[in-house]
C-alpha cells in the first residue's frame, strides 16, 4: 500500500485552492472536464480519468462525445472552442517534448479570453499535477463517486 495523499491536508489543499482559482471564473465546467479527461487520457491516470469522466458525466457530457475526446482532432462533435482547448491541453501535457506553437497561442485568443487563457493554463497544470501524485501514489480506482450535478454546468 503507498501513501494515501489525501491525508496530507496542508499539501492537498493548496491544490484545491488553485482548482477553486479556475473554477471561479467564467470557463464553462464541461469544458474543464473534457480538458481534465484528456490530461488524464495522456497521462494514463486511471484514478483521475475515473473521476473526470463520471464528473462530465454528472455535469450533462454525453457518453458519445466522453469516448471520442482521444481522438477528438477526427471527431466532428467538438466546437472550435473545445478543439482549441484540447489541442492547449495536449501541448502543454507534453510540453517536455516541443515548444509550443505561436499559431496556438493565437488560435487560443480567437476563442478565449486572457483571464480564460490563464485559468485554463493553471487547470491543465493543476490536472498534470493530479496525475503525478495519483499514478506514483496508486490511487484507487472504481469507487469514485460525483458530486457535480448538470446545474453546476450552467455557468
Amino acid at each position: 500500500m503507498r501513501i494515501d495523499y489525501h491525508q496530507y491536508n496542508e499539501i492537498v489543499r493548496p491544490m484545491h485552492a488553485l482548482s477553486e482559482a479556475v473554477n471561479s471564473g467564467t470557463l464553462e465546467p464541461a469544458l474543464l472536464e473534457l480538458v481534465k479527461v484528456r490530461a488524464s487520457q495522456i497521462n494514463g491516470c486511471a484514478h483521475c480519468l475515473e473521476m473526470h469522466t463520471k464528473d462530465a458525466l454528472a455535469l450533462g457530457e454525453s457518453g458519445d462525445r466522453l469516448n471520442l475526446v482521444a481522438v477528438w482532432r477526427e471527431a466532428p462533435m467538438f466546437s472550435g472552442r473545445e478543439r482549441a482547448a484540447l489541442q492547449w491541453c495536449e501541448e502543454l501535457t507534453l510540453i517536455s517534448h516541443r515548444q509550443v506553437p505561436d499559431e496556438l497561442y493565437e488560435e487560443m485568443l480567437r476563442f478565449f479570453s486572457e483571464d480564460e487563457m490563464w485559468r485554463l493554463t493553471l487547470a491543465i497544470t493543476v490536472i498534470n499535477s493530479w496525475n503525478r501524485l495519483a499514478l506514483a501514489f496508486r490511487a484507487p480506482v472504481g469507487d469514485y463517486i460525483s458530486t457535480k450535478t448538470a446545474n453546476q454546468a450552467k455557468k
